[in-house]
This record gives structure tokens, C-alpha cells and sequence, in this order.
């Protein structure tokens, strides 16, 4: 006696038809899972800078930074690299999620716009603002919209810059002290 495995019957149109149910459950999933989650914030978290200017502060580093950011902008990162040539940085946004950056550190002006603003970063007109941390400030741009303000301040390069704009940049930027913190 032969025994022989049944054969199933296959047909394009069968094919067709359980592509299509397989791809109508995967779209319902899809459809499910997106009404029922929660917005994603992806927005980063506010970091509390004083406390680290402070401790630069106290081991003898005069640290140009803004005692307060403006209303509705929020310091989002801190960069300190110590050592023999110690460089302090802090990133900032807008209430409009634009950047702006302070840079200070022992390196020229042209290394700091290099990596800060562009490569090809172009040199404008000084600019004075008295009662700020410096008096004069070179002021640098890029096609790309970036804008950094320059100066020496203690023997240091301080670099204030970003995307946010100029007129957004330089707000940050005459808001700088070396004031010991509160």
C-alpha cells in the first residue's frame, strides 16, 4: 500500500489573498498603536550650570558665563575639559529650540571659529558693547546662518555663537560675567 502525502492546492489568487490579509493586520496594528500612545518629549532636560561654574570658580578659573538665561531659554549642556589647557563650554536653546554657545578656552581665535562656527567662517566688523565682559568683539558668520562673537577675556578666548541668529547670539553674549556665582 502507497501512502502519499496530501498536496495543498496553491493558486495565485490565494497567494493574493493572504498577502493582502496579512498586510490589512500589520496597517490595524500600526493604526492601534498610534492612537493609543502618548507624544514622545524629546526635548533634552535643563542642566544646572552655576553649580559647575561655581566649582571652576573655586579651584581658581575665571569662568565667563551668564549668571541667568532669558526668559524662556534653557542651558541644555555642559562641556569642562580640564588639565594644563582647560576649556569651559555651555549650550543653550532658545524658546524657539534655536543654539547658542559659550566657548572659553586656551586656543586663538581662529581654532575656536574653526570647530565652533565653519571652516570657512567668514570675518565681519568688530562690534563694541560697553559694560559687557569685553568691549570689543569680532564677530564671525558662515552661509549656513552661524554667527560667533569673539574676544580675550583673562588671558582666554570666549566665543559666543550659534544658529539662533545674531541678534539672539549677542543677547547671550552681553548677558557674560566673571562675577563669582550667587
Amino acid at each position: 500500500m502507497s501512502e502519499q502525502a496530501g498536496r495543498y492546492q496553491r493558486s495565485a489568487g490565494g497567494m493574493i489573498g493572504a498577502l493582502i490579509v496579512t498586510v490589512a493586520v500589520i496597517a490595524a496594528y500600526i493604526g492601534l498603536r498610534a492612537l493609543n500612545r502618548e507624544e514622545v518629549d524629546v526635548r533634552p532636560d535643563t542642566v544646572d550650570y552655576l553649580d559647575t561654574v561655581a566649582t571652576l570658580q573655586e579651584s581658581g578659573r575665571a569662568v565667563a558665563y551668564p549668571p541667568t538665561v532669558p526668559e524662556g531659554w534653557r542651558a541644555t549642556s555642559i562641556d569642562v575639559v580640564p588639565g594644563d589647557r582647560p576649556a569651559w563650554g555651555l549650550g543653550v536653546l532658545t524658546g524657539e529650540g534655536a543654539f547658542v554657545g559659550v566657548r572659553q578656552a586656551d586656543e586663538s581665535v581662529d581654532d575656536l571659529v574653526e570647530a565652533y562656527v565653519d571652516e570657512q567662517a567668514a570675518e565681519g566688523d568688530p562690534i563694541s558693547t560697553p559694560g559687557a565682559l569685553a568691549p570689543r568683539w569680532e564677530t564671525w558668520t558662515d552661509e549656513g546662518g552661524d554667527v560667533g562673537y569673539a574676544a580675550e577675556v583673562d588671558g582666554e578666548t570666549v566665543l559666543v555663537y550659534g544658529s539662533a541668529g545674531a541678534e539672539e547670539v549677542r543677547r547671550l553674549l552681553e548677558l557674560l560675567t566673571t562675577e563669582p556665582t550667587a
